[in-house]
Formats: structure tokens, sequence, C-alpha cells
């Protein structure tokens, strides 16, 4: 109470003082004014007590007479309570003793409930039967043992489930898109494995209780299999199932497709890539070119006729030219006319060959750089999570394949366009040689 009295007397000072300019001095003497004034409380109330000591006593007769009372009353309530609880004692005894072996069947009936629930509450079959975990939670969560009626449900549900489990079924339900917006539509459900609908595949969402599209579809031909199965009526229909109840087919989404893995090797991956291509389309156009040439060579020879469209042309050309010439100079006349017709001929070999050579070489290349990106992730986040190393590691293997993807098929493409070229310069050859063994026996 005095301390009360002192912080009000502060308060009230403070407010003056926040009022007024501090005055150190006059507080200090209010201060000591305000304890004279506690002190004088203090002794009128002392006073006051001494003054009644018959009261007093009789306040402390009573607080005395109270207390006893209460302690009666403590040890009958204890007593009591002791009471109960060797009767409860006894009564699960006499339970126990009653029950027999049921009590361990009925351990066994719960055990089950709580798995049965478990399994229904992550099964495709609870988006078509709806609310049949609630008996299960009510056996498995009661203390009390389990009747009749849920036992006979149990049953029942165990049954339901083996047996629509085995079931491919069609039916109407609701539907959620990978945007979470409604739609009712025909389902069709593959016992407990997979559930589509509209020619894709659903997952099931156990904290909604409903289906979903996938944020993904795996590739065609398993969505072609699905809109099969959802036009068949009667008879059999071959069809994609996930054995794993999603876990297969949740995977199998996260593969990436051939644009991804693309997009993996980075710009390193699309230079190649790009080189590749023009490389390989520049090789197909040389050797439709040189087909084009063969095609009018050997025209020529069936010909009487010269035609300079072609190499051979042009050098029956020359060698009609020069027909008063001799043997010797014809054949400089022809060597030179062959000189000037193979660079045609051998024209972009040595770049398709080039191209070929540096595919595998840019490939190295992201090799390098993704191992580059792999160890600063290492360097920065340690080895605890692989995921962070997955994207150099990505780019180094994806660039790899990319550049031995272009190699190949290019040096194929350079064996066959530097065939076809090679048998073009040796029909010019035999042509010469035919035309000089001719004008040598003339």
């Amino acid at each position: 109470m005095k301390n009360l009295f002192v912080f009000i007397i502060a308060l009230l000072i403070s407010q003056e003082v926040m009022a007024e300019p501090l005055d150190l001095d006059k507080l200090l003497a209010e201060v000591k004014q305000s304890q004279g004034q506690a002190g004088k409380i203090d002794a009128q109330k002392e006073a006051q007590f001494l003054a009644d000591p018959d009261k007093q006593k009789q306040l402390l007769e009573a607080a005395r007479a109270e207390l006893a009372k209460q302690e009666v009353d403590n040890n009958q309530l204890k007593a009591k309570l002791n009471a109960n609880a060797e009767q409860l004692k006894q009564l699960e005894e006499k339970l126990a003793e009653r029950s027999g072996g049921l009590g361990e069947l009925f351990g066994v009936a719960k055990q089950v409930a709580g798995d049965l629930k478990a399994d229904l509450n992550n099964s495709l079959i609870s988006a078509q039967f709806v609310g049949r975990t609630a008996v299960l939670a009510e056996i498995a969560d009661s203390k009390a043992l389990p009747t009749m009626v849920q036992l006979e449900q149990l049953w029942f549900t165990l049954q339901q489930e083996m047996t629509e489990s085995g079931k491919v079924v069609y039916y109407d339900g609701q539907v959620l898109s990978a945007a979470g917006e409604p739609r009712q539509t025909k389902i069709v459900r593959v016992g407990a494995f997979n559930a589509m609908a509209d020619g894709q595949y659903l997952r099931y969402l156990p904290e909604t209780g409903k289906l979903s599209d996938l944020p993904r579809q795996p590739e065609n031909h398993y969505l072609d299999l699905a809109e099969e199965l959802a036009e068949t009526s009667s008879g059999q229909a071959a069809v994609a199932i996930d054995p794993t109840r999603g876990a297969m087919l949740g995977m199998l989404i996260q593969t990436p497709d051939f644009n991804e893995r693309i997009q993996q090797g980075g710009l390193i991956g699309y230079i190649t890539l790009t080189l590749g291509a023009l490389g390989f389309i520049y090789g197909l156009v040389r050797l439709v070119q040189l087909s084009v040439i063969g095609n009018k060579m050997t025209a020529q020879i069936q010909s009487t006729k010269i035609n300079e469209d072609n190499p051979l042309g042009r050098l029956f050309a020359v060698a009609e030219k020069s027909s008063t010439e001799a043997s010797d100079n014809l054949d400089l006349l022809l060597d030179e006319a062959i000189t000037r017709e193979v660079p045609e001929l051998e024209k972009g070999l040595s770049l398709i060959k080039l191209t070929a050579a540096v595919g595998p070489l840019l490939g190295l290349l992201g090799t390098v750089t993704g191992m580059i990106v792999t160890f600063q992730s290492i360097s920065l986040f340690g080895t605890g999570d692989p995921k962070l190393m997955a994207e150099g590691i990505s780019q180094a293997l994806v660039t790899t394949v990319e550049g031995l993807c272009v190699a190949i098929p290019l040096l194929f493409l350079h064996s066959v366009v530097a065939s076809r070229s090679r048998v073009l310069v040796q029909i010019l050859d035999e042509q010469t040689a035919g035309l000089i063994s001719r004008r040598a026996g003339k």
C-alpha cells in the first residue's frame, strides 16, 4: 500500500513537472513530504489494529475453524477417491476376466481398421465411394470395444476394396483441372491403379477426396491408349497402368521431353545443333547436286550429241574443238579440262568434314562448362542437395550427346558425298583415257 501511494504521488508530480519546467529541488522536497505522509498513514493503521485486539482474535479463531473444516473435507474426499480407484481396478480386472481372448481380437480389429483407413485415404476408389473411412475412424480411435455393426462394416469395407480393385469402372464424377476448376465428366477407373477422363490421366488428392488432372501428361502413345479405353464399352482394350498406384506415373511425367533436353544443353547445345543442322542440310544439297550431275553425265555417255550442261559434255566439247591436235596435246587439254571440273565436284567435302569434327569438340566444351557450373554449386551449397548440381551435370551430359548426334550422321553423309564425287571424277578419267586412246588409234 505504501509503495502504491508513493507511485501515485510520483505520477502526479511527474505530470506537474511535464506541465512546468523541471525544478530538482522542488521535486526533492515534494518526495520527502510524500514519504512523511505515507508514514503517518501506516502509523494510524497500526494504531487501529492494536487498539482492538479482541476483534483480531475473533478473526484468527474463525480462520482456524475454517481450516479445520477444510482438512476434514479433504480427508473425506481423499478416502472416497481411493475407494473409487480400488473399485475401478476391480471392475477392470473383472472386465479382462470376462472378455478373455476377445480383448486381443478387438485389438486386432482396431489395428486393421487403422491400417485400412490409411490405405483408403490414398486409394482412387475413395473418389467414387465417399465417406468410407468414417466408421473405420470410429473403430480405430474409440477406447470402447467395437460393436457387431462396426465389425460388419469393417468386413464390408475390406471386401469392397478388394472387389473394386479388380474392376474397370465407368462413372460420372467431378474432376478438378490443373488450375483447380471443377468439371463434371465421365471417369474411367482401372481398379485401384489409374483413373482417366477426357483421354488424360488423373491423380487422387487425399486432402480433398477428389480427382484432378495431372499437371503434365505422359507421352502421346499412353494418351492414345487412354482414349481407346474410354471409347471401349465391351471386350478387351490395351491400356497402360501404373502398378505402383501413382508413384511410377509421377516419375514418368517428370522425365524431360525432347525440347526440355535440348534446353538443358544451354547456349553451347543450341550452337552445336544449329551447326549440325546447317552442315547436314548442306551435305544433302551437295548430294542432290552430284546426283543430278551424275544423271546428266550418264545421259551424255549414252548420247551422240554433246551437251555442255555437265562436266563430261564440256570434256567432249574440248576434245571436239581439238580434233586436229596430236594425242599428246589432246592429253594436256583434257587434263586441264578435268582440273577445272574436279573442284566443282569436290566442293563442300572439307566443310562437311569440318562440321563433323567440330560437333564433338563443342560437346566437350559443353561438358567442361557444365562441370564448372557443378563445382561452383558444390563450393557454394555443398553436396547436401543433389538437385543443386543437376543443372550443371545435365548440361555436361546433354551437350556431349548433342555433339555426338551431330558428328555421327555428318560422318556418314561426308562418306556418301565423297564417294559420289570420286565416282564422277573416275568417270571423267575413264572417258578421257578413252578419247586419248581413240585419237592415238586414228
